[in-house]
């Protein structure tokens, strides 16, 4: 039973004829239309077309960055396209001949590795996205939580420093602020500007011009102290945090994914260690396991196709 699974991001859109056991078989890659919300109705409608030829999907799952309604038809809000109030569901469903989807991109990433990654021997995970900022997914009692108005788990924006670093969503001291790449890149610099274990990020610095995350990545890779003492940084932060999300959902398991991920055990272990130094009765608390997302690209694609062929079998 075939679905199809759409990801908007803000540079590309990538789809993929995905069957039930969350193998890919075919896809798709198109840049996404920079700023113009009306043609990436014509691009995702372009690419489900080509997507369907041979295949004859079920259903048709839209991942997207921003607010989905709980009935996954209105994009409340994005902050990368200009959609308010969009009706996106409907205004594919005109045009597509399969009952159709909308969900978070974060969700639907978190769903794929619920069901087939690094989740898919528990009930209760929570999966934190490591990019530009910090997305999430809550999954509970095998169920992927959405809350009341369809707006839940936005887990980069709990507050963990009252009238901290100002956050694009409006808030200060948002997670997003200090565990995401964004907030990596930061710390590095900081680290370059005090020289001492950072010389070597000031070094490369001041080679290029300017520090990239993937300058920061390959540092990392390589053993250099500045920038895994900014990693470490990071990763408390979010054990930290995750210390508290704990204390409220009881997950299982801690997934992590994103491109700051791929530091894989050296971002797992400052997390362990600061969610156990923050765990509300530790020693009498049962403690999760925490892991590296396995599909890393391929999630948001996977999940959207699943959650859109479990919609279908519902009807």
């Amino acid at each position: 039973m075939h679905a199809i699974g759409i990801d908007i991001g803000g540079t590309k859109i990538a789809g993929a004829v995905v069957d039930e056991f969350g193998t890919i078989v075919r896809e798709d890659r198109r840049p996404t239309p920079a700023g113009q919300a009306g043609l990436i109705e014509d691009v995702v409608v372009s690419m489900v077309e080509r997507l369907s030829e041979g295949s004859d999907p079920v259903a048709v799952g839209v991942a997207a960055a921003g607010f989905i309604d709980s009935s996954q038809s209105t994009v409340y809000y994005a902050p990368n396209i200009n959609w308010r109030n969009e009706p996106f569901r409907a205004k594919l469903e005109a045009r597509i001949d399969v009952p159709v989807i909308i969900e978070n991109d974060a969700n639907a990433a978190g769903w794929a590795e619920f069901r087939y990654g690094a989740g898919r021997l528990v009930s209760d995970m929570l999966m934190l996205t490591i990019g530009t900022g910090v997305g999430g997914a809550i999954v509970a009692g095998d169920r992927l939580f959405r809350g009341g108005f369809g707006a839940g788990a936005e887990i980069g924006h709990m507050r963990v420093v009252p009238e901290g670093l100002p956050c694009g969503c409006g808030a200060h001291g948002c997670i997003e602020q200090y565990g995401s790449g964004r907030a990596l890149l930061r710390m590095a610099n900081e680290l370059a500007d005090a020289r001492g274990i950072g010389q070597v990020l000031a070094d490369v610095r001041a080679e290029k011009g300017e520090l990239t995350g993937t300058d920061v990545g390959d540092l990392i890779q390589a053993g250099d102290a500045g920038a895994l003492a900014a990693l470490r940084q990071l990763g408390t932060w979010l054990g930290q945090a995750c210390a508290s999300f704990g204390a409220v959902l009881d997950p299982q398991l801690f997934v992590f994914g994103g491109g700051v991920a791929q530091s894989g055990e050296q971002l797992l272990e400052p997390i362990r260690h600061a969610y156990l130094e923050n765990l509300p009765a530790r020693g009498y608390h049962p403690e999760p396991e925490f892991a590296i997302a396995e599909l890393v690209n391929d999630a948001g694609v996977v999940g959207a196709a699943d959650l859109a062929r479990i919609r279908y079998q519902e009807l």
